[in-house]
């Protein structure tokens, strides 16, 4: 009787339920879309680690630095060409392989004088062509690299640089730059993971790529009579220290390692969306269900009557959001494999060519689509649920059905109240927090305070600024501005949840604009205070070689380079604490080009063999200018060297950098560790034309295409597009939210038509026309829509500066409001609520005003 009673219900509702059903199946295509390109992804990868790796792999031992492998800047480590001999007299050993490969090279295409390949994610390898039983790629054209001037390229980076068959190309190496004329195409035979693949014969790539008869890694096959263990135990006792075995089981591990991280981003990002969806989702699921209810107040009422007991009348309602909860899901789920589907081909784009034929569904997918589809729509639907089952049955008989609200709003607003202004005073304390570690958390938490608070006192705010908001819609448009207004406050509820999901929207962009503006701003005034270079040249994954280094100098118009090299070190203080960090290694110059904020000691000792700490570093550890701490390199190196200054905290440039001369650090380590420079800073010459200047750095570094080279104002363009990368994920939670908004207000507006259906009619009976009543309807959207955005915009704003006061120690010491796109979005709101009332209002305006008075 229940479930037939809650079907019949649905499917007279079926139309209003439309709306909510979107939500939910938003709300679940993003979890199970996103749940199924991570697990497609993370198959596909381990298929084609699993299918190449070797049974074991030799390597060099790398150096140890603080118990852990470390690269150090300039260095390939090889392998002797006789440990392919000694491994493949191993028992158990069917074939061996040496290969050499290296991340250090680009690949340039001379036609055009462009880069080759990925610019940033996955890397580039070149190295030698290897027959081996597991190869990732197979030749599909042409042949394999004979001689010094051949070369192979893989067919994704090909097609997208445009080359082929009997192109040049350039390899650029740290030793130098070679030309090549492309021999072969290979394809990957299961998936490309974005890298660009380039093969030379094994001699070329051993002379131009390490310098040295070697290779990087040897990897051996077994026949299948020893375990890869037993096969790794035996090569660590032949070759002894300084080498490391990994089975085929741990390169797999460590290749997964490598993606693993931007596969994450993509999930975490994909699952932001989600629960930005979900949120939203959760307002327009509630308005929905709290408006049917009380339209069917006589209804409910007849069921009591009847004998229906409150707990029926609950499970009624809740029996028709699971109906809706499975049919979004199982949509959702649908849209899900569609929404995976596009992200493959976006990745596709990239470079990365995931299969949309192997979608990974997974046990996980469905589980996680029903649960989020079930668990946030029965949640959203349970408050109307239980405030329909407290009606009493003459009550609703009588068409009284709504339960008194007095007690329930007092309890409401002191709730409201209290979170608000207990977010408010955490906001507060975290903008005047010590240090940005106990801000963050002060602020993480004030923000779901705030967020709560306003959400909770919607009704009350909505009584209040409504009120303000329509105040001229009278004077401007007459009884149905002033019919709109009075509209928007007589449910101050419903409003309260139709302009929530706007404003978490509108708060997350307001927040993040503020928070990019500052930092922009406020790294754009460091540049203007704090650098004197005129020119920043930085390396790609190789470095600045020492060629790239003389065509800088030799630059004309060009004073002098400044030169800053990256080593890791682990910093041991007196005190014994030890921290991980990389020494800044400058040259003499650097004093010249950038003007060290010191609050003790100056910063030409850098010049005296002395090193400069940050500010909290130095209070945390009790450090004074001449104390001294102990510096180790890779490979064991060590150098005790003073402290010289002591850098101001407030320099996103220098805080936390540990810089010194590079005659101080090149006591301790090797000539080649600082021979590839991380970033180079250039100076015109006194009375040269800087902008001249720059042409001619750039002539001079173009046969290097993988440089980047800036002057200042192109320096503070590029650390603003990095900025703006973030903030153009928010408007894509923006746009999320919005569409769930608009359908919220569709919804709202949709449902409030058909109870007010005998009201239009007599309004319609006493002189009101249809272009009166489409407009009230209009100005009704407009004001929920604005009102949203006004709530939303209030609430970014807090979080936004908070942001800036808490991080003003780390840098962020400029507070920059974008008014522009603050006018921007309050009048896209208001355009928001014109469009959502497009389809109420033209029904509203073509019912028949005898039927709809007749209407009970």
């Amino acid at each position: 009787m229940l479930l037939k009673t809650s079907l019949r219900s649905f499917l007279a509702h079926k139309g209003r339920m439309i709306l909510s059903l979107i939500a939910v199946v938003l709300s679940v295509a993003f979890v199970s879309g996103t749940l199924v390109f991570s697990n497609t992804a993370t198959s596909t990868f381990d298929r084609l680690f699993a299918s190449t790796a070797s049974d074991i792999s030799l390597q060099q031992e790398p150096p140890k630095l603080g118990g852990k492998d470390v690269r150090e800047p300039g260095k390939v480590l090889t392998v002797p060409v006789g440990s392919v001999e000694k491994i493949a007299a191993l028992p158990g050993v069917k074939s061996v392989v040496g290969q050499v490969f290296t991340e250090d090279a680009t690949l340039v295409n001379p036609a055009n004088n462009k880069a080759v390949g990925p610019t940033t994610g996955a890397p580039t390898l070149t190295g030698n062509w290897a027959d081996s039983p597991r190869n990732s790629v197979e030749i599909t054209s042409g042949k394999a690299p004979q001689g010094e001037n051949q070369l192979m390229l893989d067919a994704d980076t090909a097609k997208k640089a445009g080359l082929g068959l009997g192109s040049p190309l350039q390899v650029v190496a740290t030793s130098g730059t070679y030309n090549f004329t492309i021999s072969g195409i290979v394809t990957f035979k299961t998936t490309n993971p974005g890298a660009a693949l380039a093969f030379m014969d094994t001699a070329t790539a051993q002379k131009d790529l390490l310098g040295t008869t070697a290779y990087t890694s040897v990897e051996a096959y077994g026949d299948g009579s020893r375990s890869n263990e037993q096969l790794k135990a035996d090569a660590l006792s032949a070759f002894g220290s300084g080498y490391k075995v990994l089975t085929a089981e741990e390169q797999k591990a460590e290749n997964n390692k490598d993606v693993g991280s931007f596969l994450d981003f993509m999930k975490y990002a994909m699952l932001g969306f989600a629960l930005i969806s979900l949120l939203v989702g959760g307002f327009l699921i509630i308005n929905t269900f709290s408006m049917l209810v009380a339209q069917r107040t006589r209804e409910i009422g007849l069921l009591r009557a009847v004998g229906g007991s409150r707990r029926q009348v609950n499970q009624s309602v809740l029996v028709e959001a699971l109906i809706l909860a499975v049919v979004g899901s199982t949509l959702g789920l649908g849209a899900g494999l569609g929404l995976a589907e596009g992200l493959i081909q976006l990745m596709k784009a990239v470079g990365m060519n995931l299969s949309g034929a192997e979608l990974k569904i997974g046990l996980n997918v469905p589980l996680a689509a029903y649960g989020v589809g079930v668990v946030i729509t029965v949640l959203a639907a349970w408050i109307p649920a239980r405030r329909a089952s407290k009606i009493a049955p003459i009550a609703a008989l009588r068409d009284h059905g709504t339960p008194a609200e007095g007690k329930a709003n007092r309890i409401r607003t002191a709730v409201g109240l209290v979170l608000t202004a207990g977010g408010g005073a955490l906001l507060v304390a975290a903008a005047a927090a010590d240090t940005a570690a106990t801000g963050g958390k002060l602020l993480g938490v004030g923000v779901v305070f705030t967020l709560i608070g306003f959400v909770v006192l919607g009704p009350l705010l909505a009584t209040t600024v409504v009120r303000v908001l329509g105040a001229a819609l009278p004077k401007l448009f007459g009884p149905a501005g002033r019919l709109a207004q009075r509209n928007a406050m007589r449910n101050p509820r419903r409003t309260g949840a139709t302009a929530a999901a706007l404003m978490i929207g509108l708060a997350l962009v307001i927040g993040a604009s503020v928070f990019t503006s500052s930092a922009t701003k406020s790294i754009n005034d460091q540049v203007d205070k704090s650098v004197g270079a005129d020119y920043i040249i930085a390396g790609g994954r190789g470095g600045l070689t020492p060629d790239m280094v003389k065509g800088i100098k030799s630059t004309e118009g060009m004073d002098h380079v400044t030169l800053q090299f990256e080593l890791p070190a682990v910093l041991t203080t007196a005190d014994g604490a030890t921290t991980e960090a990389p020494v800044l290694a400058v040259t003499p110059s650097f004093v010249q080009d950038f003007k060290l904020p010191a609050s003790a000691g100056t910063p030409e000792s850098l010049n005296q063999g002395a090193m400069s700490v940050g500010e909290d570093f130095a209070k945390e550890h009790h450090l004074a200018v001449g104390d001294r701490i102990t510096v180790e390199y890779a490979g064991g190196r060590t150098q005790s060297v003073p402290v010289g200054v002591i850098v101001t905290k407030g320099n996103s440039f220098f805080d936390g950098g540990y810089f010194a001369g590079t005659d101080t650090v090149g006591k301790a380590v090797p000539e080649t560790d600082l021979k590839l420079a991380a970033v180079a800073f250039g100076k015109a010459a006194p009375g040269a034309d800087v902008a001249k200047t720059l042409t001619a750095l750039e002539d001079s570094l173009k046969a290097y295409p993988q440089l980047t080279v800036q002057d200042q104002a192109g320096y503070k363009e590029l650390v603003q597009g990095q900025f703006n990368q973030l903030l153009y994920m928010i408007y894509g939670l923006l746009g999320l939210a919005i569409i769930v908004a608009v359908l919220g207000v569709v919804n709202t507006l949709a449902l409030s038509v058909v109870e007010r259906t005998r009201e239009i009619g007599l309004l319609r009976a006493i002189g009101l026309s249809r272009r009166q009543l489409r407009r009230m309807i209009r100005l009704e959207s407009v004001v929920i829509a604005v009102f949203g955005a006004v709530l939303g915009t209030g609430l970014g704003l807090a979080w936004g500066i908070t942001s800036q006061k808490v991080l003003a120690s780390n840098g962020l010491a400029t507070l920059a409001v974008p008014t522009t796109t603050i006018v921007a979005t309050l009048f896209a709101s208001a355009l928001i609520g014109l469009f959502a009332a497009l389809v109420p209002a033209f029904r509203a305006g073509r019912m028949n005003v005898l039927a709809a008075i007749a209407t009970d």
